[in-house]
């Protein structure tokens, strides 16, 4: 199991001190058990993060003892993408859990690979129910046996490990593919009336650069 060392986060020490010694502020609570504020190593969660992500059963170790959690929410720098705070739900190990469990796509669909049309993936996550020792990170979805347009992979295509019961729908898509689209190049319309007032204008203002003859002055006394 995943493990992660947290010490009691002293209230008084504010966040940005905090952050700036390479630790954030985090809380767990549930299964029971009151929140509790505690702060953890930076380096260490995101390791722990990258590798157990939201559905595995994690181990958090505080001086008090330590409690079984999955890592429930994780707030981050909107500039960054640097986690700055924690929520872990506490858990009992001996109880099945629903969670959802992220999908990961392996393989070439020939579908794709022949042009015959382009991959949608339709669901990115499925539910599943199981003890929090046996979930798993994540679900594989191969996608090579997408040979044709009538070819889809559903929820009950996916092969689960020992111990996992899934809940989402069997019959849900997970993936299919669709006949690719030609696209074509738009043809501005022509407007005539534009054409018709430029050809207008033109003639308007040779009209007015033209020469004008005058009638020849009649001689004095005739």
């Amino acid at each position: 199991m995943f493990v992660i060392k947290a010490e009691k986060r002293d209230l008084d020490i504010k966040l940005e001190d905090l952050r700036k010694s390479g630790k954030i502020p985090a809380v767990f609570y549930g299964a029971g058990k009151a929140t509790v504020s505690i702060s953890i190593p930076i380096t260490e969660f995101k390791k722990v993060w990258r590798e157990a992500g939201e559905s595995s059963a994690v181990k958090v170790s505080t001086p008090s003892g330590d409690v079984d959690v999955l890592i429930h929410e994780v707030q981050v720098d909107p500039v960054t993408s640097e986690p700055i705070h924690v929520d872990f739900l506490a858990i009992d190990m001996k109880k099945k859990i629903i969670v959802n469990v992220p999908l990961v796509f392996e393989g070439i669909a020939n579908a794709v690979k022949n042009g015959i049309g382009n991959l949608v993936k339709v669901l990115h996550e499925v539910e599943v129910e199981a003890l929090p020792a046996d979930l798993p990170h994540s679900l594989i979805v191969d996608i090579s046996k997408l040979e044709t347009l009538d070819d889809n992979i559903t929820v009950a295509d996916i092969k689960l490990p020992n111990k996992i019961v899934v809940i989402t729908n069997g019959a849900d898509v997970v993936a299919s593919i669709v006949a690719q689209v030609e696209e074509k190049e738009e043809v501005a319309p022509i407007d005539l009336s534009a054409i018709e007032v430029e050809k207008k204008g033109k003639k308007e203002e040779e009209g007015e650069g033209a020469s004008v003859e005058t009638a020849p002055e009649k001689p004095e006394g005739k």
